[in-house]
């Protein structure tokens, strides 16, 4: 997923940085340094003197590695190993005095931190079942639910006694492998998409610790492994600073998009022209057209808007402007949803849109789309071209559409708003925009909040000359055009 609009991935760069660093490509190899040959007899030394001294217990061997396992090249001073072959045995035990307790919820999967964990008291807290496994410093945490969420960190160095969860396989590399490359190797893609390819099971599918014990990874020697860790350290950091720099800069561009709508609905964004019709004649003209519409009965009439008082209007505007009401303007109607009971009323040609199909654009296709039963059996109301669409509650509460080139209904948590002659539904929107935060605030208060269709119509609008409306959606776009 892109981070941004200047197209900068920097998740597939730390991937990419990882793939080189894997296949022995990030930095040079060293013909000093002691091949990783000799480094694993050392760590089977290790092992024995490990076994005799009765710190570890032995394990079954694990099987010979085969040409065909192998799926790349790796330089000649390296060798593949399976990883449990340079891991110790995991430590279980009942805590026994207050300790710190890391389960996988206390592992940021974007940082690949340990963010949160939890102060445990033996006397007074309830211990978490899982809470079994010793952890030592540096080591490093795989989350074997779900491995693609890469909940994935290094234990912190404390002086704190602590406990992780038996939902992480604890990785504890010989004193002689440099343990923040096992880190890096595990957060790689090869590592990652591996174990997601071996999960099982449904409701919270996860993979065996011998899956991970009897993978195939690549070792560098001791010294090269150092240098590829501090090498990613400091690429990882880099693409922090990139990717902070980027984010003040979207920021800064967002702030400056607000302060030209704000200027834009104030009346100071285009120069105002004394040969414009003013916004009263234009409300007479509006009034004279909602009028005869009622007239011949093709909408129904309404009961007049609460005039505006001088508190409710947030700023002056020109005196060719006018204070308005939303449900002056046009005729404000929410959608509705078919019964989900009735099968025949969806898949349809009619398209039909929920809040998340708004884009804060225009709006050419739905997720869902209904049938003519559909739309005869619900009170859903149909949005021509132009319509002005906004999400009256839920997730996407303030979202944004116009109707593209074909009609659409929508659900009810969507209100359209079909138009007078006199408004621009672009004027409309980029109003819309800019008063987002305030819709939102005004319909706070409940349990869920909602703008509801009778906010929407009572909220009030600044309405210029239709000319002007123009000039202003064209300086917008001329000038975000500009911006980016």
């Amino acid at each position: 997923m892109k981070t941004n609009t200047l197209d900068f991935d920097a998740q597939a760069l730390r991937e990419k940085i990882l793939d080189l660093a894997m296949r022995g490509k990030l930095v040079p190899q060293d013909p000093d340094d002691e091949p990783a040959s000799v480094l694993l007899e050392k760590i089977k030394a290790e092992k024995e003197e490990l076994l005799k001294e009765k710190k570890i217990k032995k394990s079954k061997p694990l099987p010979e590695i085969t040409d065909d396992e192998k799926p790349f090249e790796i330089p000649d001073s390296w060798e593949w190993v399976r990883l449990g072959e340079i891991l110790k045995p995991e430590v279980y035990q009942k805590p026994d005095r207050n300790f710190t307790y890391i389960d996988i919820a206390s592992v940021n999967n974007v940082t690949n931190k340990v963010t949160n964990p939890t102060k445990v008291n033996i006397k007074q807290d309830k211990i978490a079942s899982r809470a079994r496994q010793v952890l030592d410093d540096n080591d490093i945490l795989f989350s074997v639910v779900r491995p693609y969420l890469k909940n994935i960190a290094m234990v912190p160095n404390t002086l704190e006694y602590k406990i992780g969860s038996t939902g992480f396989y604890v990785l504890k590399p010989y004193e002689l492998i440099e343990r923040k490359y096992i880190f890096y190797l595990v957060l790689s893609k090869y590592v990652v998409q591996g174990m997601t390819m071996k999960m099982k099971g449904d409701n919270s599918p996860s993979i065996r610790k011998g899956d991970l014990q009897n993978f195939i990874i690549p070792l560098p020697p001791l010294s090269e492994q150092s240098r590829i860790a501090a090498k990613i350290a400091q690429l990882f950091a880099l693409l922090r600073k990139v990717e902070s720099s980027i984010q003040q800069y979207t920021n800064l561009k967002d702030l400056l998009k607000f302060k030209l709508l704000d200027l834009a609905m104030r009346g100071k964004l285009v120069d105002q022209d004394p040969n414009d019709e003013p916004a009263n004649v234009l409300l007479d003209k509006i009034k004279a057209e909602k009028d005869q519409l009622v007239k011949e009965k093709k909408i129904k009439k309404t009961k007049s808007l609460p005039e505006i008082a001088d508190d409710e209007k947030p700023f002056n505007i020109p005196d060719s402007w006018e204070w308005v009401r939303l449900g002056e303007i046009g005729i404000w109607s929410a959608g509705a949803t078919p019964s989900r009971q009735h099968p025949e009323y969806y898949g349809g040609n009619i398209p039909w849109l929920k809040t998340g199909d708004l884009n804060d654009g225009i709006v050419n296709s739905t997720s869902e789309k209904i049938t003519q039963l559909g739309f005869e059996n619900s009170s859903v109301k149909l949005n021509r071209p132009g319509n002005v669409l906004i999400a009256m509650y839920g997730a996407t509460i303030g979202k944004l559409g116009i109707v593209g080139d074909q009609e659409l209904v929508t659900n009810q948590a969507c209100c359209g708003c079909s138009l007078f002659d006199g408004t621009y539904n672009w004027y409309l929107f980029y109003y819309l925009l800019s008063s987002r935060k305030k819709l939102i605030e005004m319909g706070s208060g409940g349990a869920q909040p909602n703008i509801s269709k009778n906010k929407i119509e009572k909220f009030t609008f600044p309405l210029p000359p239709l000319e002007e409306q123009s000039r202003i959606v064209s300086k917008l776009e001329q000038l975000f055009t500009l911006i980016g």
